[in-house]
């Protein structure tokens, strides 16, 4: 998801998307654990894409202060 995308969503839809992103991010660090995560650029990608989120919430929160 680019961040333009990010900033068309409501904070609601971005608080699900980033539990989402925790979930698949637990999931490929226990497949990199148990040798079976042959990207492991994923981990770094889905990082990414949770403090991005995060950073749109704290916008549009501030904005709406």
């Amino acid at each position: 998801m680019k961040l333009s995308e990010m900033r068309e969503k409501t904070v609601d839809e971005l608080k699900s998307a980033i539990i989402d992103w925790k979930k698949e991010l637990l999931d490929n660090k226990l497949k990199l654990a148990t040798s079976g995560l042959e990207n492991t650029a994923l981990i770094s990608k889905t990082k990414r894409l949770i403090a991005q989120a995060k950073t749109v919430i704290k916008e549009k929160e501030v904005k709406n202060a």
